[in-house]
């Protein structure tokens, strides 16, 4: 039976071997890019508190206008058409499809040993709760 600590060590070793992974490198590099990019942060900026002063709004009752909404909606067209941002949206989705592949990887021995486990993972849920 594996203990904790051989379980970790393990872990640790994966997180090693990811580290230097090439999906994680590429994220790792969007991130940056986008960081360095003034008109990219702007849009972020602008975008987010847009989103906080919105919720705010919603939060003391008051709706949003047709021409908050088409404001909103103008940024966000800008901000998926970005080109760092686009890049980090395609390298962060790639980095979690490797994290999920990962998680499911671990997890496909217990699945077989599990009551019900198979049927939940299938059903999109954590084979584990």
């Amino acid at each position: 039976m594996a203990t904790d600590s051989e379980i970790f060590s393990l872990a640790d070793k994966i997180g090693q071997l990811l580290k230097d992974h090439p999906t994680v490198a590429k994220y790792k590099a969007a991130q940056e890019s986008l960081a360095k990019d003034p008109d990219a942060a702007r849009l972020m900026g602008d975008f987010n508190r847009m989103l906080e002063a919105l919720g705010r709004q919603e939060q003391q009752g008051m709706s949003i206008s047709d021409a908050q909404r088409l404001s909103l909606e103008a940024l966000q067209t800008k901000i998926v058409s970005h080109i760092k941002i686009k890049a980090l949206n395609l390298a962060e989705v790639e980095f979690y499809d490797l994290l999920r592949k990962i998680s499911q990887a671990y997890q496909k021995p217990m699945l077989d040993t599990m009551p019900g486990a198979a049927a939940r993972a299938a059903a999109g849920r954590s084979p584990l709760q």
